[in-house]
């Protein structure tokens, strides 16, 4: 094997995209985690270090996400290689910004170079997605699928489906300085919900799909309405109603909670004002004393890429 390390960068998501609870994802430029594999003489997947922001993550391969979706795809292969991990990460934990699934695809993307598979994003997908589930306690690909493909992904079973985006498409994630626990904002909606509201979420899943096909900002505005989700996990998050409404209110086609949250993230027909949204939406967080992050990017956003093979 001639390869001594790679290095590879997964970069931010949101999950759900307002409807589409657990299958629907776009990528997020600006912002993500890098994994650094290399050869090891010593059998076995060993994480060396954790840099980056301050988190509290564990070293042992098997509970954390990168180490869990390498030594997948080692039992996947039956692969005797030892490989070492350093992690950096750029995504603060508990933040509604996939974190946790970066690293998998990180990992994945980095060591399918390592050990020369030749591998497509597809085909390392269910790697990834088990390093996921060690963070989240469910197997749901609606971050490690945009990661992995780039722009909008529709998650159906086993097939990513890559969704055309209306150009200019422009996502505003805010990202206030306070946590939400995936595990706790999944407790919220373990009470059945009404069947009205699924059909109500499910008419609007489909009216954004058919407006991806259709490059129709107004059916993508109308679907990108949360029944059920939101209105269960909105009071996690301090000041959520008044962020949304001052995206809505400066022409966003919709905003909702991404991911877990507490990130909240806009969806506008193009770039045009959006720095200023964004400042408007961090003032209303900083009125309930919230300091906050911003990204702005398309929503067409690229994939995890290999930054380096030494």
């Amino acid at each position: 094997m001639s390869n001594i390390s790679a290095t590879a960068f997964a970069p931010a998501s949101v999950g759900n995209v307002a409807v589409g609870f657990d299958i629907l994802g776009h990528a997020l430029a600006g912002m993500g985690d890098r994994i650094t594999v290399r050869n090891s003489n010593q059998a076995g997947v060993r994480i060396l270090a954790i840099e980056g922001l301050k988190v509290d993550l564990p070293l042992q391969a098997e509970n954390n996400t990168a180490g869990r979706a390498v030594l997948a795809m080692l039992e996947h292969f039956q692969l005797d290689d030892g490989v070492d991990i350093v992690i950096e990460k750029g995504i603060p934990l508990a933040s509604g910004l996939g974190g946790s699934a970066a690293s998998a695809v990180a990992a994945v993307v980095a060591c399918n170079a390592l050990l020369e598979l030749g591998l497509s994003a597809y085909e390392l997908y269910p790697f990834a997605l088990a390093g996921e589930s060690v963070a989240s306690g469910s197997a749901h690909g609606d971050n490690i699928a945009p990661q992995l493909l780039g722009g909008l992904v529709l998650v159906a079973g086993d097939e990513l489906i890559s969704l055309p985006v209306p150009d200019g498409w422009t996502a505003v994630a805010v990202h206030p300085h306070c946590k939400v626990a995936t595990a706790n904002a999944r407790k919220l909606l373990q009470a059945p919900f009404a069947l009205a509201t699924v059909v109500a979420q499910t008419a609007n899943l489909a009216s954004l799909v058919a407006g991806c096909y259709r490059n129709d900002f107004s059916l993508l505005a109308r679907g990108l309405s949360d029944q059920m989700i939101e209105p269960r996990r909105s009071a996690l998050i301090p000041a959520f109603a008044e962020v949304k409404q001052t995206a809505l209110d400066a022409g966003a086609l919709g905003a909702s909670i991404s991911g877990a949250g507490p990130t909240v993230c806009a969806w506008f027909e193009s770039s045009d004002a959006t720095e200023a949204t964004a400042a408007a939406m961090q003032a209303a967080f900083a009125a309930v004393g919230l300091e906050s992050d911003v990204l702005i990017c398309p929503v067409n956003s690229p994939a995890a890429h290999i930054e380096s093979v030494n």
